[in-house]
């Protein structure tokens, strides 16, 4: 294919704890924290992996957006709580390693590692905000 490379530079993820996303993406992840703007709730965080300084996530607060409407950020807050909102899917060339830091920085543990019958090796946690993290062994 011809034309413009387009590649990956950034992903939206909802907080509603900035401090304690931080927590989860800088210190059970390894993340590192690239910007951080605004102040109290109305953070905008963005962090990503050592050695990919092109791709990020950044943590937003949750319909911020003056053009959602209440019922909307309703909608939002129902599903962030239930864990429905949104899903991030990240890999590891060590699972086990990555699922244990997570695990001894408190973070709630959905799934253990386990190989699945689709052929992926993967664990599963909530971050603060109810956003589902699924880690994959990387081959």
């Amino acid at each position: 294919m011809t034309g413009p490379a387009i590649t990956i530079h950034a992903g939206f993820l909802p907080h509603t704890d900035p401090e304690a996303s931080l927590a989860f993406y800088r210190d059970g992840l390894g993340f590192e924290v690239r910007l951080d703007v605004g102040q109290g709730t109305m953070r905008w965080l963005t962090v990503g992996p050592p050695g990919q300084p092109d791709v990020s996530i950044v943590l937003a607060p949750p319909a911020a957006d003056p053009g959602v409407t209440d019922d909307e950020r309703r909608t939002i807050t129902e599903m962030m709580a239930k864990g429905t909102y949104t899903a991030v899917l990240l890999a590891s060339n060590d699972l086990d390693a990555a699922f244990d830091r997570l695990q001894a920085s408190g973070a709630e543990v959905v799934q253990e590692p386990v190989d699945q019958p689709y052929g992926v090796r993967d664990c599963a946690f909530r971050d603060p905000a109810g956003t589902m993290v699924r880690i994959q062994q990387r081959p």
